[in-house]
């Protein structure tokens, strides 16, 4: 049976939070969805109908890309990343049926971040980023999370920001008796992993919850001998992956979320979606000085911003001394996200977003 709107990935996990938002807001609006991704079912939003399968290899994107874009009963097909969006097009070439490409991030770019991608299959992951950029004008559709993300030239493009789903998170609350950060997302060096390990070294008091996939090349750094030879046993607590609202409820009760992103090309001119979560979330915050994410926590005077780089750790780790220190310091902070909150959270975009996905469904009452 025909839904309005299918969800197509063959690259992200059903849990990822942009997913659920966009989910979210399609059912808000009535219309009916389906998402076919990667890992366990139950970790998908609350849809009509969920596929899921086990994450593969490299080459097996692909395939699975083309037979998810074959499979998908939607009216309207939202292709979420490079090969997905590829196969979709291709699968719906003469056809009724229309194509949203849905960009997280700058493929190209991100590449940059990425240590599988060097050599031979590098060179095919960045021609596929490029393909995907130039096909994405074929789309009936282009939505991007951030202005800065291509394609620029294409009519009716819609930003659709990662600002937070504000159902999803916890009402702010007050403070754990014991100072405690949280990160919450893909968990690798140039995130801030390092960075977040060693500002808990130089923060002996406090403790912090890890929530989201550890990138295999940095899986050596978080082994419990590892922590354990750093003092960090009992201290650091890695969550793995979790659907958003799980993720977080572990942030009701912790003193501030951590955004230390080193400067990469993907992550120079963006704002993390963690960052505007953490402050939804009314957490005050310490990020890396890169230049959005210190505009806007300069604007909403919620936290601090440390030097990104090396030093990093050693910065970060001295805010959390001066924070455990005085509470009071991290109190005023947290006010002023709460006031935030109250105030900078509109939808993003999100309405706009699905009266353009209604309009391609045949769903006019939406639009």
């Amino acid at each position: 049976m025909p839904v309005d709107v299918s969800f197509v990935t063959s690259g992200h996990d059903v849990a990822d939070a942009r997913l659920h938002r966009l989910a979210a807001a399609a059912r808000r609006v009535g219309l009916s969805v389906e998402v076919l991704g990667l890992g366990d079912a139950a970790d998908a939003p609350r849809v009509d109908h969920v596929t899921a399968t086990a994450r593969g290899s490299f080459a097996r994107r692909a395939a699975l890309a083309l037979r998810y874009a074959v499979r998908a009963r939607g009216r309207v097909l939202v292709a979420l990343d490079p090969d997905s969006l590829l196969a979709c097009l291709a699968v719906t070439r003469g056809r009724s049926r229309k194509v949203v490409a849905d960009i997280h991030e700058d493929y190209e770019a991100l590449l940059a971040d990425r240590p599988w991608a060097r050599g031979p299959k590098g060179v095919v992951a960045t021609r596929l980023a490029r393909a995907a950029t130039a096909a994405a004008r074929r789309a009936d559709l282009v939505i991007v999370a951030d202005a800065h993300i291509p394609p620029h030239d294409v009519p009716g493009r819609l930003v659709v920001r990662n600002v937070p789903d504000l159902t999803m998170l916890p009402e702010p609350c007050g403070l754990d008796a014991e100072p405690r950060a949280i990160y919450i997302g893909d968990v690798r060096g140039s995130r801030g992993l390092a960075a977040m390990l060693d500002a808990l070294e130089a923060a002996p008091g406090w403790r912090l919850d890890v929530v989201g996939p550890v990138a295999e090349p940095d899986a050596g750094s978080v082994t419990d001998d590892e922590l354990r030879r750093r003092g960090l046993d009992g201290r650091v607590t890695f969550h793995g992956r979790q659907p958003p609202e799980r993720a977080w409820r572990l942030a009701a009760g912790a003193w501030c979320g951590l955004a230390l992103l080193e400067d990469t090309p993907a992550f120079h001119d963006a704002v993390p979606s963690k960052l505007y979560e953490y402050l939804g979330s009314g957490l005050a915050v310490v990020v890396s000085d890169l230049p959005r994410q210190r505009q806007l926590v300069d604007h909403a005077g919620a936290g601090a911003v440390v030097p990104a780089g090396d030093r990093s750790g050693a910065e970060c780790g001295r805010v959390l001394r001066e924070w455990s220190a005085d509470p009071a310091l991290v109190e005023a902070h947290r006010d002023r996200a709460r006031q935030w909150r109250e105030v900078a959270l509109e939808t993003g975009g999100y309405d706009d977003a699905m009266r353009a996905l209604g309009a391609l469904a045949g769903r006019p009452a939406i639009s």
